[in-house]
C-alpha cells in the first residue's frame, strides 16, 4: 500500500495515543499478517489518519468516547487499547474509573464490573512499565 497522507497522518497519531512502543508492539504481535496488515492499513489511513483528526474535539475527549463506547457494546480486547490511549492523553485512573461507574446506571453493572476488571489490569500494566 502506497502512504497516502491519511496513512502518514494516522500512524502519527496512532503512536501518539498509544505510545511509540505499544505501537511497535502491536505491528510486530498484531499486524503481522498479510489479514490483519491490511485492516491494520485501512485502521491508520481511514480511522486515525481520517476520523481522529477531524476538528471539534480533542485526542483527550475522543478516547473517553472510545472507553464508553467499548464498554456499552462489550468490546474488552478494545477497551484495553482506548484505556491506555485515554492514559496516555491525560485521563487519571480515578476519572477513568469513575467514568465506568457512572455507566452502570445506563448499561448495566455486568459491563462495567468487566470493564473496571479490564482497566485494573492495564492500569497495573502501564504503572509497571514505568
Amino acid at each position: 500500500m502506497a502512504e497516502s497522507e491519511n496513512y502518514k497522518k494516522g500512524t502519527e497519531i496512532r503512536s501518539k495515543l498509544m505510545g511509540e512502543k505499544y505501537a511497535a508492539k502491536m505491528n510486530a504481535t498484531v499486524y503481522d499478517d498479510p489479514i490483519m496488515k491490511k485492516f491494520g492499513d485501512y485502521a491508520r489511513e481511514a480511522v486515525f489518519g481520517m476520523l481522529w483528526s477531524r476538528p471539534g474535539l480533542d485526542l483527550k475527549t475522543r478516547t473517553l468516547i472510545c472507553v464508553i463506547s467499548d464498554t456499552a457494546q462489550a468490546r474488552w480486547p478494545e477497551l484495553v487499547i482506548h484505556l491506555r490511549m485515554a492514559r496516555n492523553q491525560g485521563w487519571t485512573e480515578d476519572e477513568l474509573t469513575e467514568a465506568l461507574l457512572h455507566l452502570g446506571g445506563y448499561i448495566g453493572v455486568p459491563s462495567v464490573r468487566e470493564a473496571l476488571l479490564t482497566a485494573k489490569e492495564v492500569f497495573h500494566e502501564m504503572n509497571s512499565e514505568k
